[in-house]
């Protein structure tokens, strides 16, 4: 049997001297998949310590999962956002949690090639293996100032924080003569913000996505921020910095897939641990009778046959429109508001088809499924709490899809 430490050896040797992407995506992928077992043992304690642990992330470091869409300019592979989803896919069948915070950790590396020059400078100059967290949410307040902006406020939802050397955190700026407040992301380093431990939890619990402070005002040069009209519309300064086209893909059409993708792996995981279960299982008498094979249910054969073609479907939309969107940018298209738009369905979807699907999974699973060292209980918690980030939830996107079909104006972000 290869030990995780085989893995991480032969990472370090081979991963520089790939021949091809798709060479360096198969060892990343059987990186991926060599310590999934482990990031399964641990789901549990996971949960009980609220957060990734260090050693768990520094195992995924060192075989080098964080660097699947970093600039190569800055020690990174610069593959694709479907890798990346791929992978965050594999790590998540094991642990809904750890796959959240690697993919959206890894995705913040994407996020920061989008910043100018000298703040991806800032960001690895020193660390090519630095990590980056995110406060998407402009809930700060950022103040011009000479050279760049003075930074205070309170932001939710830091996921991985207590892993990253580095976060990126949403804010407003006012403008002047009653013009509505500009949007934009700042980078700041850790030691100049505090993380509030707030996350308590029912899903994604092992995620640490805790509160960031910065109550006292700190110093954010202007090279270290980018706005968000910027990232959503094409536009970054960090996109004339490199040769790839995958920092030209517009935010909202590359992030939210990779919010989707953790409810996609955690439901293949209920799957495969509820038709283990299920085959060795009877029943144990009550109204049904005792000795009788439950998967001879008929109602039973139908929840297995809902989830497994959900998990079809999802992950079909997910890896069709990255692939669309990868081919629209690399040929030079700018995505027009139908475009984006229709993409945001598709990633809600894929959430409401899994969240349907484990509603009925976890219907059939019986008086075992309320034990918590059950991982089919995990992924129905953690899939619904999935379905409440505002970026995923079917009932907010799906507004917004239907208000632009009808020629409304369409309410949301995309």
């Amino acid at each position: 049997m290869t030990t995780t430490s085989s893995v991480i050896e032969r990472q370090s040797a081979s991963l520089s001297d790939a021949g091809s992407d798709d060479a360096l995506f198969a060892r990343l992928l059987e990186a991926a998949l060599e310590l999934r077992p482990l990031v399964a043992k641990r789901a549990r304690q996971t949960e009980q310590d609220r957060r990734v642990s260090s050693d768990v992330t520094d195992l995924l470091r060192d075989a080098g999962l964080y660097r699947v869409v970093q600039p190569r300019r800055f020690g990174g592979y610069e593959l694709s956002l479907e890798a990346l989803r791929r992978l965050a896919f594999e790590l998540g069948q094991g642990c809904a949690s750890t796959g959240w915070c690697y993919g959206l950790s890894a995705a913040a590396s994407w996020v920061v090639g989008m910043f100018p020059e000298q703040a991806q400078i800032d960001v690895w100059g020193e660390s090519q293996d630095a990590l980056i967290a995110s406060c998407i949410a402009p809930t700060g307040k950022a103040t011009p100032t000479e050279g760049g902006f003075r930074l205070k406020g309170r932001w939710s939802f830091g996921s991985n924080s207590d892993n990253a050397q580095w976060l990126s955190l949403g804010a407003m700026v006012e403008q002047p003569e009653g013009a509505p407040p500009r949007p934009i992301f700042l980078l700041v380093p850790q030691g100049e913000y505090k993380i509030v431990d707030t996350w308590f939890t029912v899903g994604l619990a092992g995620t640490g996505s805790k509160d960031i402070l910065i109550d006292e005002e700190v110093f954010v040069p202007a090279h270290r921020t980018v706005a968000f009209s910027e990232v959503l519309e094409q536009e970054a300064p960090g996109a004339d910095v490199h040769g790839s086209a995958l920092y030209r893909v517009p935010f909202l059409s590359g992030f939210p897939p990779l919010l989707a993708n953790p409810a996609v792996a955690a439901l293949r995981g209920a799957i495969d641990e509820f038709v283990e279960s299920i085959a060795a299982r009877s029943t144990r008498g009550a109204f049904t009778g005792g000795g009788a094979s439950i998967a001879q249910f008929g109602h039973v054969q139908s929840a297995v046959a809902q989830a497994e073609a959900a998990v079809d479907a999802a992950q079909l939309i997910l890896q069709r429109d990255l692939q669309q969107i990868t081919e629209w940018v690399d040929g030079g298209l700018k995505l027009s508001k139908e475009q984006r738009i229709t993409l945001r369905r598709g990633h809600a979807y894929a959430v409401h088809l899994c969240v349907d699907a484990i509603n009925g999974l976890y219907d059939v699973v019986g008086g075992t499924g309320i034990q918590l060292d059950s991982g089919i209980q995990r992924a129905w918690r953690d899939i619904n709490a999935v379905a409440h980030h505002i970026s995923v939830n079917w009932h907010a996107v799906s507004t917004m899809y239907g208000q632009m079909r009808l020629g409304l104006p369409p309410r949301g972000q995309y």
